[in-house]
C-alpha cells in the first residue's frame, strides 16, 4: 500500500509526444536544487530556499517516493509532477483525495499541461473513479489557467500563507467516460 493506495511503484516511464515522466535518478539532483532555489518557480510558494542549504540537504537521488514524477525533456529534468493524498488536516473538501502538484523550471513552463495530462491519464488508469484536487494561489495566473485547462472546477477559495488560495476538483473519470 502506497500513499496513493494499492498502486505498484514505480510505474514504467510514461511517454508523451515530447516528454517522459519517470522516477527521479541521481542525475536529476542539480535540477532539483535549481528547481527549489528558483525565485521564478517559488514566486507563489513562499519564496525560494537558499541554494547552499539545498546543496547540503537534497539527497543524491531526490524525492524518490510514490507519486513523484520527474518531467524529462530530451534527457534533462525540466520539472516535477506530484500526485499524493491530501493530508487529513488539509481543507475539508480536499482531505484524503489525490492532490496534484507541479513545479517547472522556467525552461519547462510550456510543458506543464502536456506533463499533467500524462500524469492524470496514468492516475485514471490505476485508480479509476477517484477525484483529484489542486490548490494554487489565485494570483498565479498561469497555474489558474492550467487548472482550468485540465478540467478542475472551483470548490472553494480561502486565505493561507498571506494570500488568497483556490482549491479545484477534477471529477473522477469512469470507465464509461
Amino acid at each position: 500500500m502506497t500513499e496513493l493506495g494499492p498502486v505498484a511503484w514505480p510505474p514504467a516511464p510514461i511517454g508523451t509526444e515530447r516528454l517522459v515522466l519517470r522516477e527521479p535518478e541521481d542525475r536529476d539532483r542539480a535540477a532539483f536544487v535549481e528547481l527549489l532555489a528558483s525565485p521564478e518557480v517559488h514566486t507563489y510558494l513562499g519564496g525560494p530556499r537558499p541554494r547552499d542549504e539545498l546543496e547540503r540537504e537534497v539527497p543524491e537521488v531526490p524525492e524518490r517516493w510514490p507519486g513523484s514524477f520527474v518531467v524529462d525533456l530530451d534527457g534533462a529534468m525540466i520539472g516535477q509532477i506530484l500526485l499524493r493524498r491530501a493530508p487529513e488536516h488539509h481543507r475539508p473538501a480536499a482531505a484524503g483525495k489525490a492532490d496534484l502538484g507541479y513545479l517547472f523550471l522556467p525552461r519547462g513552463f510550456g510543458s506543464a499541461a502536456e506533463a499533467c495530462v500524462a500524469a492524470l491519464d496514468w492516475f485514471d488508469g490505476v485508480l479509476p473513479g477517484e477525484p483529484v484536487v489542486l490548490a494554487t494561489q489565485t494570483a498565479n495566473v498561469g497555474s489558474m489557467r492550467l487548472a482550468a485547462e485540465l478540467g478542475f472546477t472551483e470548490e472553494e477559495r480561502f486565505r493561507a500563507w498571506g494570500a488568497e488560495q483556490w482549491l479545484g476538483m477534477r471529477s473522477p473519470v469512469t470507465q464509461s467516460d
